[in-house]
């Protein structure tokens, strides 16, 4: 059976070293849509190696290694098609504010392994550590189409909670590149499903998509940027579901309600829509905490 749940699961974490610098920094931002107007302050923080801020997302691709999406694939016990494979959700916990260089252990494994009956839903689980102790955690969600059926434990509900009923506290609109996906792919999601269009017919898309982490990435600076004052270190924890795919050269809505927590801390729910299509659902749950 191309997926053994049992083998994943009792699977040894696997290590890998990686190191960053300001170049991987910038090139991230600049791929998630930073830098417009080039000469604006608030965006030199994400694009001019003296000013630098690093967005937590960038965790994502620290490394420069393949995304947890892909990376799950070559767990023991995992053997599919890359093109049966979708990025279901994402979620990330900063313990600390991530450095403009650095060097670090991450310590992958797969966690769960949901049987959904006509597909598969893995969550593999990244820890990454320096001298200084525990830097993050993320977890990728990956949906592997075709692989269910083996009488496992279905997991939670893959079916989105609706936005909030009030009006949203703040609205960005987001204007996407039409070399977006080659641009972003340059930080090591090699997914020839973001530039091929013969792929992407092979997975069922019209075209090429956008990576879903460049969405991810994209929305978190827009919170930052609108509710947090630009201060990316009060960024505590971040997760979305992917709920649709994005095109590049589409607009992006991105709708923000704001609740208060104890002292400075609190909550940010967010929406992403693409504007083109009517608003049609692209990011769902996503739910910023900040201290």
């Amino acid at each position: 059976m191309p997926i053994d749940a049992a083998e994943a699961l009792a699977a040894a974490p696997r290590v890998r070293e990686i190191a960053w610098d300001h170049k991987d920094v910038q090139l991230y931002h600049l791929g998630i849509g930073a830098g417009l107007p080039a000469t604006d302050p608030r965006e030199l923080r994400y694009t001019l190696e003296s000013r630098l801020h690093v967005l937590p997302s960038f965790a994502t691709v620290a490394g420069g290694g393949p995304p947890g999406v892909i990376g799950a694939l070559s767990m023991p016990g995992v053997d599919v098609d890359l093109a049966d494979v979708l990025h279901g959700g994402q979620r990330l916990r900063a313990h600390r504010p991530l450095p403009v260089r650095g060097r670090a252990s991450a310590a992958s494994r797969v966690v769960a392994a949901y049987d959904k009956g006509t597909a598969a839903v893995l969550v593999l689980r990244t820890e990454v550590t320096d001298e200084g102790g525990p830097l993050w955690t993320d977890e990728a969600e990956v949906f592997v189409r075709g692989e269910g059926g083996w009488g496992g434990e279905r997991g939670p509900s893959g079916r989105p909670a609706p936005p909030p009923a009030a009006a949203p506290d703040h609205v960005a609109e987001r204007p996407l590149r039409e070399d977006q996906a080659l641009l972003y792919r340059l930080s090591g999601d090699w997914n020839p499903l973001h530039a091929d269009p013969e792929f992407a017919a092979r997975a069922g898309f019209d075209r090429p998509v956008l990576h879903g982490l460049c969405t991810y990435g994209g929305t978190l600076k827009s919170v930052v940027d609108m509710l947090l004052d630009g201060d990316v270190t009060r960024v505590r924890e971040y997760r979305a579901r992917f709920a649709g795919v994005v095109y590049p050269g589409e607009t992006l809505r991105v709708r923000m309600w704001r609740s208060a927590g104890p002292g400075e801390g609190g909550t940010v729910r967010v929406a992403v829509g693409a504007m083109d299509r009517d608003d049609a659902p692209v990011l769902a749950d996503t739910v910023v905490r900040f201290g």
